[in-house]
């Protein structure tokens, strides 16, 4: 991996948190004067009505992060179901002078013929038929499924070498597993959803779940699950780029993603070890279990079969 020009692409996703406006304000900031990555993603995905806080600080955090040389994405909401969130849906798709990244298939119906556009991990691209379909529709980066194993990976990653799309996979940051129409965090406070009183923004890395015997099992995030694990993957990295994989990506959360993102950039270009990534990520400052996806004819690990070390 010495070849600075075959290096993949290092992307930092949304902020799935319900992070405040002077807080991502501060984050984006710092991530565009400071942050060794080439795309910053920005947008609301997991619940609408967190939009309205930072929306009208969104296209300074563009502008800065442009003017920083980041390529920047605009994500669309994951799971839209009321009037207002597909409207949001097609404001996003509306946008001019970025890049706009999909959560789900909605957006496909409004976006404009020729639209290019990124697919997130969370949209199901198991196999070449359907890589194939969102390439013909303008898709030029795609970030695989959570679950796929290295086999898959490397099918998808030579298909989307022929087709000139970038296959991504999820490098860093807790998993999210599933969207949902009803909101754990207000349901654990005793509140309703419309009611919720964003209490999840009391959680800036998601709420932890236990079993009733006591044992970690998930965390939660507003209407999102997610692992209790943060994953990071560096033992794997080049089995993945060897693969074919074309970018990684990081998802946000809270702790020193600057330093995230310069370990992680060190350790794709074979600068540092797995073991000494290991140790750097150890200093971050990471509030949460760090687990670490082992290969074992997969990649990555389930959810369920993460381990903190």
């Amino acid at each position: 991996m010495s070849d600075a020009r075959n290096q993949p692409t290092l992307a930092l996703g949304p902020v799935l948190f319900n992070w405040s406006a002077d807080r991502l304000g501060d984050f984006f900031a710092r991530i565009a004067d400071e942050a060794d990555v080439d795309r910053v993603h920005v947008g609301e995905v997991v619940c609408s009505k967190r939009e309205p806080f930072f929306a009208d600080r969104l296209p300074e955090a563009i502008e800065r992060l442009q003017r920083a040389g980041k390529t920047v994405v605009v994500d669309a909401l994951a799971l839209p179901t009321l009037k207002r969130e597909r409207q949001s849906v097609g404001d996003v798709v509306g946008l001019d002078g970025v890049e706009i990244e999909i959560n789900d298939m909605t957006p496909l119906a409004l976006l404009e013929p020729g639209r290019r556009f990124a697919v997130s991990p969370l949209v199901n691209v198991y196999d070449e038929g359907t890589l194939g379909v969102l390439a013909k529709r303008g898709a030029w980066s795609v970030g695989l499924p959570y679950e796929l194993p290295l086999p898959s990976i490397a099918r998808l990653a030579a298909e989307g070498a022929r087709l000139g799309v970038e296959i991504q996979v999820h490098a860093f940051g807790r998993l999210p597993l599933a969207i949902s129409g009803r909101c754990y965090h207000a349901r654990v406070h005793g509140l309703a959803k419309d009611s919720c009183q964003f209490v999840c923004g009391e959680d800036p890395d998601g709420l932890e779940v236990d079993t009733l015997d006591g044992e970690g099992f998930l965390a939660i995030n507003g209407v999102q699950t997610m692992s209790r694990d943060c994953v990071a993957v560096l033992d794997e990295a080049e089995a993945l780029i060897e693969a074919g994989v074309t970018s990684f990506r990081l998802s946000p959360q809270a702790c020193d993603m600057v330093a995230v993102a310069a370990i992680f950039r060190a350790r794709i270009a074979g600068a540092i070890s797995a073991e000494e990534a290991r140790a750097r990520l150890g200093e971050v400052g990471l509030s949460i279990p760090l687990g670490i996806p082992m290969m074992s004819g997969s990649w990555p690990a389930t959810a369920g079969s993460l381990s903190a070390r």
